[in-house]
């Protein structure tokens, strides 16, 4: 029984790169005819896999269903929450994640520092777009018209001397951020905080949320702080496997 599923679930990826016809299923599985058949029409029934008048066969209606299901019902800080603990128990720093919500990054989920000084951040409350790092890892993603419109439709406040000045100023950091992965805000919103964030990415590649890891100057300077992007990067990638549903690699 384990190795017909197996055989069925094969040939999901071969119509996912196409139509394929029952000789072709056949040769991907390695299996007669017959049975290429046979699992194809299981498949069929479920509405798996859908037969098209010229005979070939194609991904079915009820696999993108289940699909769309599954991702709208799939709640990233639920998948998030363990990793933001264990990446606060490793570091002692406060740890946040961040969506992307009604045209604002808003923080979802928390987890305090160890440390005697801790950050006024809130569950729910919008972040500073133009310098918090989980903003630009959110909107760096955006397509390159919309980041652009938004740069030059927002606001440029200048929380400290590193804050950033204008829309061109902003755009070279998102640039940056969308080609090294990662974004830092040191001293950008508050002059004596630092911040390094990673992103959280959905099945198709996109980000759909961000991590950071915050720390005042005076428990930790910003090179120390940088030098816990592995860490932060290797969790934003374990969020984003089980978030996806992806076995992590050996």
């Amino acid at each position: 029984m384990s190795q017909s599923v197996e055989r069925a679930l094969g040939i999901l990826p071969l119509l996912a790169r196409g139509p394929a016809g029952l000789g072709e299923v056949a040769d991907e599985l390695g299996v007669h005819k017959s049975t290429a058949l046979r699992l194809l029409r299981t498949l069929h029934e479920h509405g798996l896999v859908y037969r098209r008048p010229d005979g070939r066969y194609r991904l079915g209606a009820r696999l993108f269903a289940l699909a769309a299901e599954a991702i709208e019902n799939l709640d990233v800080r639920e998948v998030a929450h363990p990793h933001l603990v264990e990446l606060n128990r490793a570091t002692g720093h406060t740890v946040h994640l961040a969506l992307h919500q009604d045209g604002e990054v808003v923080y979802v989920d928390k987890v305090d520092s160890r440390y005697p000084v801790r950050m006024y951040s809130r569950i729910g409350r919008p972040v500073a777009l133009t310098v918090a790092a989980v903003a630009k890892l959110i909107l760096a993603d955006l397509p390159e018209a919309e980041r652009r419109a938004l740069a030059h439709r927002i606001d440029y406040p200048r929380y400290t001397a590193r804050s950033t000045p204008d829309a061109a100023a902003f755009l070279r950091e998102l640039d940056l951020v969308r080609e090294q992965g990662w974004a830092a805000d040191f001293g950008g919103h508050e002059e004596s905080v630092n911040c390094l964030g990673a992103p959280v990415r959905g099945p198709d590649g996109r980000v759909v949320a961000a991590l950071s890891v915050s720390a005042p100057g005076v428990v930790v300077p910003a090179d120390g702080l940088l030098g816990l992007l592995p860490q932060v990067l290797r969790t934003a990638e374990a969020i984003s496997q089980d978030y996806s549903g992806v076995q992590e690699r050996a």
